[in-house]
């Protein structure tokens, strides 16, 4: 039982779970006596609900961690070195990839049982927005262990239309070492444009998803509607069944009651009869 694993374990867990997975965590790691893995296992905050989605999207989604984080390299240095355009293209691009991931980590929560509503999903999103904006904030959400969401103490400026960002001083010719860099630069923004093409793609793939998803839940919303409608009838149909059934207990109870009256008055009226013909019998024999 090591420190790492545990805090894995506890934070892929739903949120519900989590505080008694803690307290079972404790008492493991004391009654194997080690003290202070207990007190550090105590000391694991839980996750509001915002930190939980977005560890379950670095979890579930590993693919999607490194490219994101490649993108906020490419971004924080492109707004050291390029033009308005520039940054007002990627800033896009870089908003369609939020949206995007923060729709998936909608989808994945859903799916966990734990729908999130505008506000959790605009935290969310402000999480992706710090991890592209701060490399501290890139390497805590990467970890999947975040306690509550993020926000960025480093933003990007805003690029106004025809505006340029700050350029260092003029420099003298760059050296080949200064080539190097510049290519390195290139190399960078080629992977965050790419990135972000790739984001725009998986958006528009996720938005097809939404729109299949809600016309599947529009039409098994019409076949619940129906089968509602139909046990309706058919609790109807139940209800008269059972008044039926009870009527014809009922009638069969008085019908039986009925018979067996009319039995006694038959056995009743056949001894009447025998007496009456064994009383005329002696009054007609010629020996009286």
């Amino acid at each position: 039982m090591d420190y790492d694993s545990v805090v894995d374990e506890l934070y892929a867990l739903r949120p519900e779970e989590f505080t008694a997975a803690r307290a079972s965590a404790m008492a493991a790691a004391r009654t194997a006596g080690d003290r202070e893995l207990a007190e550090r296992i105590r000391a694991l905050r839980k996750p509001s609900l915002a930190a939980w989605v977005s560890n379950l999207l670095v979890r579930s989604s590993p693919g999607e961690v490194e490219p994101l984080l490649r993108l906020g390299e490419g971004l924080r240095q492109a707004h050291q070195d390029l033009d308005g355009a520039q940054l007002r293209e990627l800033s896009r691009r870089q908003h369609a990839l939020i949206r995007a991931l923060s729709m998936q980590a909608r989808l994945l929560a859903k799916e966990a049982g734990h729908p999130i509503g505008e506000s959790v999903q605009r935290e969310v999103e402000n999480t992706l927005h710090a991890v592209l904006a701060d490399p501290e904030a890139a390497r805590a959400w990467a970890g999947g262990r975040l306690t509550k969401p993020l926000s960025a103490t480093v933003g990007f400026p805003a690029v106004a239309e025809g505006a340029r960002p700050p350029r260092p001083a003029p420099a003298p010719a760059p050296s080949r070492p200064g080539r190097k860099a510049s290519e390195q630069q290139r190399r960078r923004l080629d992977r965050a444009r790419e990135d972000a093409e790739a984001a725009e793609r998986e958006l528009r793939e996720l938005q097809d998803e939404a729109e299949a998803a809600g016309r599947a839940a529009a039409e098994a919303k019409e076949q619940v509607d129906g089968a509602q409608q139909r046990v309706e009838e058919l609790t109807e149909e139940l209800e008269r069944a059972r008044s039926d059934h009870q009527q014809a207990r009922f009638a069969e109870r008085a019908a039986r009651e009925r018979s067996r009256t009319a039995d006694r008055r038959a056995r009743d009226a056949g001894r009447r009869a025998a007496t009456a013909a064994a009383q005329l019998e002696r009054l007609t024999s010629p020996d009286v």
